[in-house]
C-alpha cells in the first residue's frame, strides 16, 4: 500500500518489537529495546504513563504491582520516587526520552495509556520534532481526537476503539465507515474473545480505505505466517526472535 505518512513508508510488512520484546530482557526496559535493535528491528512499540510531576515513562500498567512488586501507581508517584523501582527486580523504568535519545532513527509506536499522559505527550511531540517517526495509539477515542486536533495531518495515529468497532462491523456488513483522515492504521488483535477480528475481509476493507492493518500480540510462528498470508501490514510480538525468523523466511526482514 502507498503510504500517507513517513512513519509508514516501509516497503514490506512491519515487524514491531512489542514493549521491546521479552526474548532477552523484561518488557519495556532499555535492555529489551536494545536487544530488539541489535536484532535488526526498526520499529518498536511502547506505552506511556505520566508521573505526578509530568514526566513520561515507557511503562504499560498504571501501577507497579505486576512488574515491580510495589503497591503504587505511576501517576501517584514523582519521578524521584520511581527511581528505585525495578522491573522484574532488575531493570529501572525508562523514560520515553531515553528511547528517543538512545535510538534517534528507530520508529516508535506509542500507546497513550492515561489521560494524565496526554498533555505531556503532546508537549514532547511538539518540542522534539518527532512526528515523522512515531505513531500514536490509544484505547481512548477522546485522547486520539485531542492528538489529531493538535497536529492535524502531520501526525500518524491508529484507529480508536469506536473506529475499530465500525471497521469490524463493516467487514461483515454494509455499515458505512468514515474514519478520521488521520487514522492511518487499524491496530487490532487476532480476535476479541471468541469473535474473529483480523479476517481477510477486514484486511481487504481496511486496504480499500488506505488503512494499514497491524496485529497484536502474536508470538506463534505459524500464526504470524498465516497473518502475513492475509496481507496484514505489520505484526507486533513479544517473541522478537520468532517474529524475525518468520519475516526473514518470507524475505521481509
Amino acid at each position: 500500500m502507498a503510504s500517507r505518512h513517513p512513519y509508514l513508508d516501509n516497503t514490506t510488512p512491519i515487524a514491531f518489537a512489542h514493549r521491546g520484546g521479552t526474548s532477552a530482557a523484561p518488557e519495556n526496559t532499555l535492555r529489551s529495546f536494545a536487544d530488539a535493535v541489535a536484532l535488526g528491528y526498526r520499529y518498536i512499540e511502547t506505552d506511556v504513563h505520566a508521573t505526578s510531576d509530568g514526566v513520561l515513562v515507557a511503562f504499560h500498567d498504571n501501577d507497579l504491582k505486576r512488574t515491580c512488586g510495589e503497591d503504587r501507581t505511576i501517576e501517584g508517584s514523582t519521578l524521584a520516587e520511581l527511581k528505585s523501582a525495578r522491573i522484574d527486580g532488575t531493570d529501572p523504568i525508562p523514560l520515553l526520552d531515553d528511547l528517543l535519545d538512545e535510538w534517534p532513527d528507530i520508529r516508535i509506536n506509542i500507546d497513550c495509556k492515561a489521560d494524565s499522559a496526554l498533555e505531556p505527550l503532546i508537549q514532547t511531540l511538539r518540542t522534539r520534532n518527532i512526528l515523522d517517526r512515531v505513531c500514536i495509539g490509544s484505547f481512548s477515542d477522546a485522547r486520539l481526537a485531542r492528538i489529531r486536533a493538535e497536529f492535524g495531518d502531520s501526525v500518524c495515529t491508529s484507529m480508536g476503539p469506536k473506529e475499530v468497532a465500525k471497521l469490524v462491523a463493516r467487514s461483515s456488513t454494509r455499515v458505512p465507515l468514515h474514519p478520521s483522515r488521520h487514522a492511518l492504521a487499524a491496530q487490532v488483535p487476532v480476535k476479541q474473545g471468541p469473535i474473529p477480528v483480523t479476517t481477510q475481509r477486514l484486511v481487504d476493507v481496511a486496504h480499500s480505505m488506505g488503512i494499514q492493518v497491524h496485529v497484536w500480540t502474536v508470538d506463534d510462528p505459524i500464526e504470524i505466517a498465516r497473518l502475513l498470508d492475509l496481507g496484514v501490514d505489520g505484526v507486533m510480538s513479544d517473541d522478537t526472535r520468532a517474529l524475525r525468523d518468520v519475516f526473514q523466511a518470507r524475505g521481509h526482514w
